[in-house]
């Protein structure tokens, strides 16, 4: 999918190691996928209004508070492998939601929803949403991440055990494994497709190939509800993050030439962190 140019200066800038992005690479870039530069600049001061993007004195761009908690998840696609336990069967995280009264009560929902989805919850029942409890960081923690990616300070979230076991069998079935392990096998031949095909692209057409291939393959692990073994099979959701961590290395290489033509220290590739996908497809 063609990015917008909301989404690529979020992408573009979160490949900053340090540093800043200046306008007229952002405006480059998106010549590159037929935006027109001011569609950019008007993009661009949007995202600085809502604090999505903080200026330096010298007028070069960064990503800003507002975008850290969406780039922080999307950037935990590199530790895929280490981001689950091995799950106690029967054990849940889980959230009710609690209807909002006042007028921010929209901006709660797209909060709730850009949340549970990025964290693979699923509704069980009227108002209650569950994903297996087999996530390796501590509750604690995981409360912290889920409210920073915009779960609604009214809305409960708690352990859940000992369910029926027709409620048991109800929470297994939420999820379709047979569609998760399918589009895994799809996405790796993407890879191995574009992997073919980049050694005969022009630099330009690298860039935007790793771009896209990239930015929409992370985008999926991202969504990915990292389901134990006991509910969905992970042999080839490893071998998907496997192969992208390759690709990601031929990103890199598309991209360093031209963040260095324009001084801009890098160490992603522009889809390795993504945020952008994440943001414009969810709704920040």
């Amino acid at each position: 999918m063609t990015p917008t140019a909301r989404s690529l200066i979020l992408d573009l800038l979160s490949t900053l190691r340090r540093g800043t992005m200046p306008v007229g690479a952002l405006v480059e870039a998106g010549a590159l996928f037929g935006l027109a530069g001011n569609n950019v600049r008007v993009a661009l001061t949007r995202l600085l209004e809502a604090g999505y993007v903080v200026r330096d004195q010298r007028g070069a761009y960064r990503l800003g508070a507002g975008a850290e908690a969406v780039d922080r998840r999307v950037r935990s696609w590199r530790d895929l492998d280490r981001s689950t336990r091995p799950w106690q069967g029967g054990s849940w995280l889980a959230v009710q939601y609690v209807a909002a009264t006042t007028k921010s009560r929209p901006a709660q929902e797209r909060g709730r929803e850009r949340a549970l989805r990025m964290f693979g919850f699923r509704d069980l029942a009227a108002g209650l949403s569950v994903r297996p409890d087999n996530l390796r960081e501590d509750a604690a923690g995981l409360r912290q991440e889920i409210r920073a990616l915009g779960l609604p300070e009214s809305d409960l979230f708690f352990a859940l055990r000992a369910l029926d076991p027709e409620r048991e069998a109800g929470a297994r079935g939420l999820w379709d494994v047979a569609s998760l392990c399918a589009s895994y096998r799809a996405r790796l031949a993407e890879i191995e497709a574009s992997e073919a095909r980049l050694g005969e692209l022009g630099a330009e057409e690298a860039m935007v190939e790793t771009f896209l291939v990239g930015g929409a393959i992370i985008r999926e692990l991202v969504l990915d509800p990292l389901l134990p073994e006991a509910i969905c099979p992970n042999e080839d959701r490893r071998a998907l993050a496997m192969a992208l961590r390759r690709y990601d290395r031929l990103g890199r290489s598309a991209w360093a030439g031209f963040l260095k033509r324009f001084d801009v220290p890098h160490l992603r590739t522009p889809w390795g962190g993504h945020p952008g996908v994440a943001q414009t497809r969810l709704a920040v």
